[in-house]
């Protein structure tokens, strides 16, 4: 017989507006054309960045900073949906099941609404969960409504079943 424990993780990601007008705005997996790209060891997109930290947060897994890091030179110019996928294979070898995400951008511009669809569909083809993607503004405040950058937080809920159990956990019962 198997349970499900719940599992809750936070994810959080900020990057400016970089100066290169060649390098493309990214996000959640989506090209928006027309504005202005972010500056990043990868594709920079906040909102994927968001969501692999949320996950990696909720199984204990570490950040992402830790399995990809951006002074790897492996991972300069990746695309932030690979790392997803990368991610979610972390997910499933530990047994972990994605419940739902949901994620807040802030950003000034561009406007997210026109590309929702997308973004929450190019996700969902990785997760294979329940997300949601809502943006915000700051109203003129701060770096990003000085229009500095995009930041993006999420949360991401998991369960996994009791017949897999961890080493960590393993050890614990021994100890």
């Amino acid at each position: 017989m198997s349970s499900s424990l719940p599992q809750v993780g936070f994810g959080f990601d900020v990057h400016r507006f970089s100066s290169d007008e060649s390098r493309p705005l990214v996000l959640a997996g989506v090209t928006i054309a027309g504005s202005p790209g972010l500056e990043g060891h990868s594709d920079a997109d906040v909102i994927t960045h968001a969501v692999i930290d949320a996950l990696l947060g909720a199984a204990c897994l570490g950040d992402i900073g830790e399995h990809f890091s951006d002074t790897d030179a492996q991972w300069k110019g990746a695309d932030s949906i690979d790392l997803l996928k990368r991610t979610m294979e972390m997910m499933n070898a530990e047994g972990w099941l994605v419940t739902n995400i949901d994620c807040t951008v802030v950003l000034e511009a561009p406007k997210i609404g026109p590309h929702r669809q997308l973004m929450v569909a190019r996700l969902h083809d990785v997760v294979n969960a329940p997300l949601n993607i809502k943006a915000s503004r700051a109203e003129g405040l701060g770096a990003l409504g000085r229009v500095e950058g995009v930041a993006c937080w999420a949360v991401a809920n998991l369960h996994q079943s009791t017949d897999v159990v961890s080493d960590v956990d393993q050890q614990a019962k021994e100890a």
